[in-house]
């Protein structure tokens, strides 16, 4: 280990001894974390210090740290808080003599510098009007000069916020509340603020004012280690990245974790989740104690008028809510007589009891149910499954009961695979929440449903435990499978029950990709669907659970037009279930619309084009979603039409969310045997700006049927005028043969990254193998696109299967 001498750095105040001592600590590969972090604040110190004494410094003049680096929290690239402070004494024109002294070799380093000159009075006045400025000032931290004057001040500023809490920890309050609205909540966010986010370091600060006014104190156990991890992930972010930035974006986050010794980038976001989470439940318990206490302080002088000089106190009113549990002052606690050793059912009953009242657990009862409560015998009795059901049950409210279980190790104790999903991040930017948390929220979502379905217990259940698997290698619904038929049995269900749970959680994504990635006219799609599915019961239960999981997903995961699919394919499935039999596909009817624009193509031997709006209400009120359209085509059948329509409406910016292409035959009698008309059902959005009219789209897609509009040449020109940011690269395509047993033609699926064009790229491709599209299925959620397509020889028949493969392979190449 280098052995670091900072002595010369008094004797040379210019910043080059400062510099190259800095410069040999934090490359100090043996001494990360506080250690350096501290070492680097005493070799600060000493540097300042022979600045300031070099300088000459007037009496009653002091240098002072403030915010972080009073706090001797530096990290790699923070900034420097700086007061110099005076007494008023000293001749003005010496005292900002002074601070140019000191100011000017830090700004000559290229460290970045928050600066001010102000006497005591001037820092009071000043933290009164601002809150920050006192937040900074309670650190305040004697580096040079007059001491005395510096303790003086910390005193009175120590004593003003005191006095002052009433009215100023309300603000801060508000403050944090609108900083955590603008910046998230760390421990969700696939690139966190390390500092500003709720759950980060700027929070870590707050509970240290809070605590500092007296008025509550926030739980101590896991802070410290919070507040070392999150510290240490910004320090290692620094050096990383060799900039002053508190915002672990994806692509420096490999390298961070390299710094840190982690495995990998997940272990470095679930390292820093478990430390947001710990401070965020913090921050909640204290903020709840705060303003418990200044309601009984405001509610004091008015207790005294009406109890009289001779009164007494009135008793704590505690209201019963279950057994062992009450209501005391705004939280659910634990009766007096509650023996949590001898009551194994406790800790779910008092949680059932706090979410269905919309009350907070206390976290001195959650406390003390971890560390007494006996454990529940396997498999679980009935009313603790009971009880677990009820919690699930209560909608919003579950949420922060859970996150107090979950603070205190109660959940991990009642559902051991808890632990492999716990904190763990998902990567998809579909995906809010991570994966313990999307559990949660998909159980709160289906306690809305539970009217829908005969058994909501199962539903609730499984809403908890569908993504259990992703913390196993291999398909998460495969593995989840076996958790869920194991956790089931735990909780106490019998097997029919766990069967059904196991066999929800193994397909809860079946109905919604068969839906959006499938053609629903085809049997064999939902001849497959209702083999998986095997009961009516189990059916419902999957409709329910795919709207829950979609809405707790995220705002692109669900939209009236995917619940509409999804109902349409569920419709279809319960008709065989019931024993209906199944429509022919090919002797399905247009609609009248359809009809109409393919006689009109007909007997024009051009494109028709119908346009029509729909204002798509989303099922979430609180994510909008952009209108989308339907886009009805019209033209006698030709080699080239999904290519030319694609990149038409690549063209004019639309984006295509779902896609039918099928041949119409009509009726006799309308003199002409022209050949067959194509008709694509699309369903489009604009990318952003107004909807393109309908003659433009019809004139441009004349234009390139015709071959006079060069749509690749125009797509590659757009591209090159507005290059793509630079991000993290997409990973290749991969085009398959889907293995659906239609009888109808041939599953090709590509997913792919979302791009304009790229539908255009894949009919191209299609044109170019001399294959027919009888349909097109297209999903996107991100930047991701699932498209499914359909497709035959020109004679209608099936492909080979080395054909197929044939195609697949180059329709990836096509793509890359």
């Amino acid at each position: 280990m280098t052995n670091l001498d900072t002595s010369d750095t008094t004797e040379e105040p210019g910043p080059g001894g400062y510099a190259a001592a800095r410069l040999l600590l934090l490359h100090e590969k043996g001494r990360p974390g506080p250690p350096r972090r501290a070492a680097l604040a005493r070799l600060t110190d000493d540097w300042l210090t022979g600045l300031y004494a070099a300088a000459a410094p007037p009496r009653g003049t002091a240098l002072v740290a403030v915010g972080g680096y009073g706090r001797a929290e530096l990290s790699p690239r923070s900034d420097l808080d700086l007061l110099l402070l005076h007494d008023g004494t000293a001749d003005k024109a010496a005292v900002a003599a002074l601070a140019d002294r000191i100011w000017y070799p830090v700004w000559d380093l290229g460290l970045a510098l928050d600066h001010s000159v102000r006497t005591p009075a001037e820092a009071r006045a000043t933290a009164a009007e601002d809150l920050k400025a006192h937040l900074g000032l309670l650190d305040a931290r004697t580096v040079a000069g007059d001491a005395g004057l510096v303790a003086a001040l910390r005193t009175t500023v120590l004593a003003d916020w005191r006095n002052q809490a009433p009215r100023r920890l309300p603000e801060l309050d508000a403050l944090c509340r609108e900083r955590a609205e603008r910046a998230g909540e760390l421990q969700y966010l696939l690139e966190p603020d390390l500092k500003e986010a709720r759950g980060g370091l700027r929070d870590l600060q707050v509970l240290r004012a809070v605590a500092a006014s007296w008025v509550a104190d926030a739980p101590r156990e896991g802070l410290d280690g919070a507040r070392r991890r999150l510290l240490d992930a910004r320090d290692a972010l620094h050096l990383a990245t060799g900039r002053a930035t508190d915002r672990l974006a994806l692509q420096e986050q490999d390298a961070v974790a390299a710094e840190l010794g982690l495995l990998d980038a997940d272990t470095l976001l679930r390292e820093v989740y478990e430390a947001a989470r710990t401070v965020s439940y913090a921050t909640d318990v204290t903020w709840r104690e705060v303003h418990r206490v200044l309601r009984a302080r405001s509610a004091r002088p008015r207790l005294r008028t009406l109890l009289g000089r001779g009164g007494t106190k009135p008793p704590v009113e505690r209201t019963p809510l279950a057994e062992g549990v009450v209501e005391m002052d705004g939280e659910a606690v634990l009766a007096l007589g509650a023996r949590p050793e001898r009551d194994p059912v406790l800790p779910l009953r008092a949680a059932a009891a706090a979410a269905q009242s919309a009350l907070p657990l206390s976290p001195h009862a959650v406390r003390r149910l971890a560390s007494a409560a006996a454990p529940l015998p396997v498999p679980w009795p009935a009313e603790a499954r009971e009880e677990l059901v009820t919690l699930l049950g209560a909608g919003e409210a579950t949420v922060p009961v859970w996150e107090a279980l979950e603070a205190e190790g109660l959940v991990t104790r009642l559902l051991p695979d808890w632990e492999r999903v716990r904190c763990r991040p998902q990567r998809n930017p579909v995906h809010t929440w991570t994966v313990d948390r999307h559990l949660v929220e998909t159980a709160v979502r289906a306690s809305s449903l539970t009217r829908r379905v005969g058994r909501p217990d199962l539903l609730l259940v499984a809403a908890l435990l569908h993504d259990i698997g992703k913390g196993w290698p291999g398909d998460h619904s495969v593995a989840g499978e076996t958790i869920a038929r194991d956790l089931a049995a735990r909780i106490g269900f019998d097997r029919t029950d766990t069967a059904a749970v196991a066999t929800v959680v193994r397909h809860h994504l079946l109905l919604v990709e068969t839906a959006t990635r499938r053609d629903l006219d085809d049997p064999a799609t939902v001849q497959s669907v209702a083999t998986a599915v095997g009961s009516l019961g189990t059916l419902e239960l999957l409709h329910a659970l795919t709207e829950a999981d979609a809405l707790a997903t995220g705002p692109a995961a669900w939209s009236s037009w995917r619940a509409s699919l999804v109902a349409d394919l569920v419709k279809r499935v319960a008709g065989v279930l019931t024993g209906a039999p199944l429509p022919d596909p090919e002797a399905a009817a247009p609609s009248a619309e359809q009809e109409r624009l393919a006689i009109e193509a007909l007997r024009t031997g051009e494109p028709v084009l119908a346009l029509h709006a729909r204002d798509e209400q989303p099922l979430d009120e609180e994510q909008p979603e952009p209108v989308g359209v339907e886009l009805l085509i019209a033209l006698p059948d030709r080699p080239g039409v999904l290519p030319a329509v694609a990149g038409v409406l690549a063209l004019h910016r639309l984006t295509v969310r779902a896609a039918e292409l099928r041949a119409v035959d009509l009726p006799s009698g309308l003199g002409s045997d022209s050949g067959s008309v194509l008709v694509l059902d699309w369903r489009v959005a604009a990318e952003y700006g107004s909807l393109p009219e309908a003659a433009r789209l019809r004139a441009d897609l004349v234009r390139a049927l015709d071959g006079s509009l060069d749509i690749p040449a125009r797509l590659a020109e757009r591209e090159a005028a507005y290059p793509r940011r630079r991000g993290l690269a997409a990973p290749p395509p991969r085009v398959t043969v889907a293995a659906a047993d239609s009888r109808l033609a041939t599953v090709i699926e590509v997913r792919a990254q979302d791009a304009p064009g790229l539908l255009h790229r894949i009919g191209r491709a299609l044109e170019g193998a001399a294959v027919r599209v009888r349909s097109a299925h297209v999903s996107t959620l991100g930047a991701n696109a699932v498209d499914t397509l359909y497709v035959t020889r020109p004679d209608g028949s099936l492909l080979p299967d080395e054909e197929a493969i044939d195609l697949a392979r180059a329709l990836e190449d096509a793509l890359r």
